[in-house]
Order: structure tokens, then C-alpha cells, then sequence
């Protein structure tokens, strides 16, 4: 099939609706999370009870940091396992969702901001595919990940998000996936069941309160949030999917927290739904 026909069969198979899709992000944590059943993945099949089921899922991992924005385009993206030093019967998972060469031509066209690639190389890393497990199991909701530039700042990424609201309408679930205080060189393993630094406790009050009460100016401002900010986001990789998900709230919907909870002293596991 053609470029042009995959992308008018899925634009016919996705009528648009006036139901918007709820917009997501997941603090994934531990790649470990993917195969335990505690109380993060808990919540994330329950959320997936909880919102409609959608046409597909496009990602936004702070696990794909490119120079421009990518997306990808295969037919069956492959399982990525991109870290290091855990079990065995972590790297055994596979996640074999489809993906929707169709949907990543829409998305292209959708993007004005950037000159999207389409992208046959990369696949489902874990910030994906550890979340995604225990929502849809069955692996037969299709699945996408759009690239962060990683040369761009988190204005440049919340504007770039306005862009795909259409594609709410057409029942795709866009999820950012990454922590929104993530510091690993300061991470207290004796506290990974549960607590936080008391600079990584105040610094999540900040964020939610923003979060919550629709002020999104400071969070992609969040250099100027002082040094506990500048501690909770020492590179931008793991919050920037946060802005994606923040920039697709339009002024009526209703914003949730689940999963408020740190970890290791310096990472929050605090997770965010929209609509």
C-alpha cells in the first residue's frame, strides 16, 4: 500500500468524534515496573479501565532523545530493551503491539512546528512498553513513539503538543512517559519502597500545585524555580514528556494526579490525567 492510501484508509477507519480521548503522563520509574505487579502498574491497568479504548497510543519516552522530532512508521515495531543490570526475565519481555504506518503520516502532516521523520529503526523502548503491558495486555491496541528534540526547550515541546489535538478527537491516546523529579545520582536505595529528599518533597508540591491549578508558565519556566528544580531535573529528558501532555489540555477539561508518590529519595512517581 502506498504512502497516500495508508494515510487516507486511516483517516476514513477514524471518524472524528465529539468524545475527546484523555491525555496522559506516567511517571514509569524502575524499568522493573514492567513486570511487577505493585502499586504503579496496578493503577495503570486500572486507568486503562477507566478511559475508553483507544484507536492507538503515541508515546512521548524520555527514553527517544533525538536531534528533531521523529516518529515512527513500521508496520511492527520491535521490544527495545535499553538499559542495563537487572534480571534476565526482563529482557525476555516482548511487547508485540502493531504499529500504524498511517497514523505516523497523519501526525507528520499535523506538525507544522518541524519537519517530522518518519522513522523505521527505532521501536518501543521502556518507557513504552513497561507502562503499556499492564494497560493493554494483549497487545492489540497500535502503538507509536514520537521522538523529544532533544536541541529544543520545553516551550518549544508544550506548543509542538497544541498540534496534536486533533488526533484526541480520533480516539489516540497520547501519553508522555517519565518522571517529573528524576535524579539518579541521588538516589537512596534504602528509601526505594517509599520517601523523598525534603528538597524532592517541596520541589512536588511546586509541580502539582502548578500542575493542578492550570499554570503551566513556571513549569516550562522550571529553571527559575530555584535549586531544589534544578535538583529534580538535572537533564530535561524525563520532564519534557510532562509538557506534551500538559500542552494538549484544552480550559475545560479537569486535571488528576495518580501514583503521587516518591521513590528512592529523588524521584516521584506522580502521574497526571487530563479529561
Amino acid at each position: 500500500m502506498s504512502n497516500l492510501s495508508q494515510f487516507n484508509a486511516f483517516t476514513r477507519d477514524l471518524p472524528v468524534s465529539e468524545q475527546l480521548m484523555p491525555v496522559l503522563f506516567m511517571g514509569h520509574g524502575s524499568p522493573m515496573n514492567g513486570i511487577e505487579d505493585n502499586e504503579f502498574s496496578a493503577k495503570w491497568a486500572t486507568m486503562a479501565k477507566d478511559i475508553p479504548v483507544p484507536t492507538a497510543v503515541i508515546v512521548i519516552s524520555a527514553h527517544w532523545f533525538t536531534r528533531g522530532t521523529h516518529i515512527t512508521a513500521m508496520d511492527f515495531p520491535k521490544t527495545i530493551h535499553d538499559f542495563g543490570g537487572f534480571p534476565k526475565a526482563l529482557f525476555d519481555v516482548a511487547y508485540p503491539a502493531p504499529g500504524k504506518p498511517g497514523l505516523a503520516l497523519e501526525t507528520k502532516k499535523l506538525i507544522h512546528s518541524a519537519d517530522v521523520g518518519l522513522d523505521h529503526d527505532w521501536g518501543l523502548d521502556h518507557g513504552a512498553w513497561t507502562v503499556l503491558r499492564h494497560m493493554y495486555p494483549e497487545a492489540s491496541v497500535p502503538v507509536l513513539q514520537l521522538s523529544i528534540d532533544y536541541t529544543k526547550d520545553a516551550r518549544y515541546h508544550y506548543e509542538l503538543a497544541k498540534e496534536l489535538y486533533e488526533l484526541r478527537r480520533k480516539g489516540v491516546l497520547i501519553l508522555g512517559s517519565g518522571n517529573i523529579v528524576h535524579n539518579l545520582r541521588m538516589m537512596n536505595w534504602e528509601m526505594i519502597n517509599g520517601g523523598g529528599y525534603d528538597w524532592a518533597l517541596e520541589i512536588s508540591d511546586k509541580f502539582k500545585d502548578l500542575i493542578l491549578n492550570d499554570h503551566h508558565q513556571p513549569l516550562m519556566d522550571y529553571q527559575t524555580l530555584g535549586k531544589a528544580a534544578l535538583l529534580a531535573i538535572p537533564t530535561p529528558e524525563h520532564y519534557l514528556p510532562l509538557m506534551y501532555t500538559l500542552g494538549l489540555k484544552n480550559d475545560k477539561e479537569q486535571v488528576s494526579l495518580f501514583n503521587d508518590k516518591a521513590v528512592g529519595g529523588s524521584l516521584t512517581m506522580t502521574s497526571v490525567r487530563i479529561g
